[in-house]
């Protein structure tokens, strides 16, 4: 994942297996979209600063959004998303303009869907709006035929039947029984993690709890040695920061790091290829039909959608609980008072989180939403932490309940074919640390403001200072 005030930004959730059907394109059809998009996307400079890229479109965060015109509303700007800024942005898009045209920004022209209904709808008619990276892939700033330089092909940013193909290979590591086998590793790792946390002193929860416990199962998932688990967080964080200053000049330097990556992916693949098949994740794209001849920047890109699929998600999901909970401390004291309430809670975290912003699509052919005419070539932007907030889908939005009823009733994983597969493993992750702490602590205390993450793709948590008081 690209960081998204990069045009180059791609993300990777894990993918479900749903029967598709192939998306039907004449490659003439598909000129025309990749000319429109060539037409209307900002021409990408690889030579540019990161910090001469955002200074070309600053925004005051601070700003009154009902006092900005509709028609200039670019919701999108990661800066919002670094200032928790974007909340009445999306409350006035909900009510004023569900289907948003935006026609200039950073990342080109494109749609917000803030209604749940408007989301799932494009989420489920996958014939009509794509996710190929090459006419426009999953994420504003992607554009038509990617520059070769930073091309990272990957099945979440592919149709099917590809994309069904190379998701089978993985599926078997999120079976039902397979989940099961990883419980037991999960408690005991979650144990040792709450067990050496410091009492009666400020530390940063992401650091060392919702990292640590999610970057020991990557290394379990891919079956490398546990100390170097660290290198998968670095590897994901530098995805997720590729366009901003504070982490890389350049996105070209950005890559380089990436590519050290594939390096140590590529020693791995050698020796599982090499191997009988067996259940990880390197062996099974070693030995699967449609993944096996992969060329070393395709290999690349699934790699990096595996590494974040499997920690963006669940670490800011674990972090965004300890801050809900501290911000409606009657729930805190209703599940001090009810732990059992735990199962039901876990979805509402992820809801009430939406770790996962957004996911776009590119139209196929000209079609309708919600009154408004989209055009063949148009990026249509699914804002789940929007829809997530949608009060004629759910009651009471705003509120974090952990005893919501219909708790799963939410947009975060995604529906279709595109559906998060690795959803029950998170959820687990997530069930399994929150049964652990009510075990040892009363409550878990946020002491400071949590500093987010520049984007507006992964709704992340960088920093959550807490304190555990003996």
């Amino acid at each position: 994942m690209l960081c998204d005030n990069s045009p180059l930004e791609i993300w990777m959730p894990i993918m479900s297996e749903t029967v598709s059907k192939p998306v039907a394109t004449s490659e003439a059809n598909k000129e025309q979209i990749k000319a429109r998009i060539r037409a209307t996307m900002p021409a990408f400079d690889p030579n540019m600063s990161n910090a001469q890229f955002a200074s070309m479109w600053p925004i005051d965060v601070k700003q009154d959004p009902y006092s900005v015109p509709l028609e200039s509303i670019n919701v999108g700007h990661p800066d919002l998303f670094e200032a928790d800024a974007f909340w009445p942005y999306f409350e006035r898009l909900r009510n004023e303009a569900p289907v948003h045209y935006c026609a200039k920004s950073q990342f080109g022209p494109y749609w917000s869907l803030t209604k749940f209904a408007d989301i799932m709808y494009v989420d489920t008619h996958h014939q009509t709006f794509s996710s190929d990276s090459k006419v426009g892939g999953i994420n504003l700033g992607g554009g038509a035929d990617p520059d070769p330089k930073f091309d990272l092909p990957m099945f979440i940013q592919e149709d099917p039947p590809k994309h069904d193909d190379q998701r089978k290979v993985v599926t078997p590591m999120f079976a039902p029984r397979q989940l099961m086998e990883l419980e037991p590793i999960i408690r005991q790792r979650a144990c040792k993690i709450l067990d050496n946390l410091p009492r009666n002193e400020d530390f940063n929860w992401v650091k060392h709890v919702s990292v640590e416990l999610t970057g020991q199962m990557l290394a379990t998932l891919f079956d490398i040695p546990q100390e170097d688990r660290h290198k998968l967080i670095y590897w994901s964080d530098s995805v997720s920061n590729l366009g901003n200053p504070e982490y890389f000049a350049t996105v070209e330097e950005g890559f380089k790091v990436l590519w050290e990556c594939y390096g140590y992916f590529d020693e791995v693949w050698k020796e599982r290829v090499k191997s009988p098949h067996k259940l990880d994740l390197i062996s099974m794209l070693a030995h699967g039909e449609s993944t096996k001849n992969m060329p070393p920047n395709e290999y690349l890109g699934n790699i990096l959608l595996l590494i974040v699929g499997g920690n963006d998600t669940t670490r800011n999901s674990i972090s965004g609980g300890v801050l809900a909970l501290n911000r409606f401390q009657d729930e805190y004291t209703k599940l001090r008072a009810n732990p059992g309430l735990i199962t039901n809670m876990i979805p509402e975290i992820i809801r009430f989180q939406s770790p996962v912003a957004h996911m776009a699509r590119t139209a196929l052919e000209d079609t309708e939403i919600g009154g408004k005419q989209i055009k063949q070539g148009e990026k249509v932007v699914m804002w789940y932490i929007a829809g997530n907030r949608d009060p004629e889908a759910i009651e009471n939005p705003n509120q974090f309940l952990i005893d919501r009823a219909n708790a799963r009733h939410h947009l975060a994983f995604g529906f279709g074919i595109h559906r998060c597969l690795g959803n029950r493993l998170g959820e687990m992750q997530l069930r399994v640390i929150w049964e652990e702490i009510q075990k040892r602590f009363p409550k878990i205390e946020v002491v400071g403001d949590p500093v987010y993450l520049k984007s507006s793709f992964i709704h992340g948590i960088r920093e959550l200072p807490v304190r555990i008081r003996a």
